[in-house]
């Protein structure tokens, strides 16, 4: 599979650490890592916003999506407040994620650690039809529950 090309600045904070990485060969995402100098204490109920070291240029027509790992949240209740955080073309700033802890006991965010998984997606641009009515279809206004919790058999 060839790759996007997306130019990646290293960060004064985030140079000693390495450039973000697929885990396999068939990750979607690559790891984002806390630049950060010391370990950082992330208490029951509190959010961080945790630099990544990195920059970076997404080509016209393409995002990063932030997301949480599933580790960090199933094990330490390390969640992403806006999961997936996107990361616009025109950005040029860091990267930067935004931990929260559910969990029940403080969680130690270490120097490098790995915090986050970025995917680099297509961007669709939508052009608005105005229109008086919609069409019809099989589900209509449904939504929140509305297909129930259960397969039907």
């Amino acid at each position: 599979m060839s790759g996007v090309a997306v130019a990646v600045q290293r960060l004064p904070h985030g140079a000693h650490l390495p450039l973000p990485a697929y885990a396999t060969p068939g990750s979607a995402g690559v790891d984002l890592m806390a630049a950060i100098a010391a370990p950082l204490a992330l208490a029951p109920g509190a959010r961080r916003l945790v630099p990544s070291g990195i920059a970076i240029a997404l080509p016209e027509g393409y995002e990063a999506q932030v997301r949480p790992r599933s580790g960090l949240a199933i094990k330490h209740g390390i969640i992403l407040v806006n999961s997936p955080g996107t990361v616009d073309a025109d950005y040029r700033g860091e990267i930067m994620v935004i931990l929260a802890n559910i969990g029940a006991e403080t969680f130690t965010v270490e120097p490098g650690m790995r915090i986050a998984q970025m995917v680099v997606a297509p961007v669709s641009h939508v052009a608005w039809e105005p229109v008086d009515a919609l069409p019809e279809s099989g589900r209509g206004t449904g939504g929140f529950g509305s297909t129930g919790l259960h397969a039907k058999g």
